[in-house]
């Protein structure tokens, strides 16, 4: 087993899927692969199932119903310190995150508990369409001010946790579902006064497929904004 386990989760990602593996190993040989996938009806189980690393060095989870990308980080993490993984890296298979930037994670969890990918630090770029970019965009501003926070991202779950100094953090204690969980977790961790920095990266619109954000997310975004806001 190595150290360092890469974790994404998945729902009709088979067009994609196979690309995302080979990225991630390619990357590097010190990871291990988690994928949990909720029952994908195009089958993306199937698929990951005929990679060659299957049982080796790449584990699948598939889960009987679509239960949230929330659910599937918390279940990762659990995962990922049972198995006695040094360190986390979370990223999407969509291919909107670049794999390549995983040895880079590896080297900055050495310096800090958390890393994040950030679509709006110096030297980073997001790809997304216009509409997309504005929302994400002034979304993350609203949450650094509410929060108080010194990132500039806070929404991508291109993002590395380092388990031995997170030792005594526990991912079930973040109470946000959905898409705000990613805002919830980095809201626990200031809280709980561990280091985070943020690394650019260049974020790319998934190549095929359709994006699996309701429109509701916005609402419940900016609903637990406001409840972190007045508890923090």
């Amino acid at each position: 087993m190595k150290k360092v386990l890469v974790f994404t989760g998945t729902y009709n990602e088979s067009k994609n899927i196979l690309t995302f593996i080979d990225g991630v190993f390619k990357s590097s040989n010190q990871v291990d692969l988690l994928i949990i996938d909720d029952n994908s009806p195009d089958g993306t189980s199937e698929t990951i199932n005929s990679h060659e690393k299957i049982n080796k060095e790449m584990f699948l989870i598939k889960r009987e119903k679509k239960l949230g990308l929330d659910t599937a980080h918390k279940l990762a993490y659990k995962f990922a310190k049972k198995k006695g993984y040094e360190k986390l890296i979370t990223l999407d298979a969509d291919l909107s995150h670049d794999p390549r930037k995983i040895p880079l994670f590896i080297d900055l969890l050495n310096q800090s508990a958390f890393v994040i990918g950030s679509r709006y630090a110096v030297g980073a770029k997001n790809n997304q369409p216009l509409f997309r970019f504005m929302l994400s965009y002034f979304g993350n501003k609203l949450i650094k001010i509410l929060l108080n926070s010194k990132l500039n991202e806070h929404t991508t779950s291109y993002r590395g946790f380092n388990l031995i100094k997170l030792k005594n953090f526990d991912l079930d204690k973040v109470n946000a579902a959905g898409y705000s969980f990613f805002m919830g977790t980095i809201h626990a961790l200031k809280l709980s006064g561990h280091t985070m920095i943020e690394t650019p990266i260049v974020f790319n619109d998934r190549l095929y497929g359709v994006s699996k954000i309701p429109k509701i997310e916005i609402f419940r975004t900016f609903i637990n904004l406001l409840k972190f806001f007045f508890t923090k």
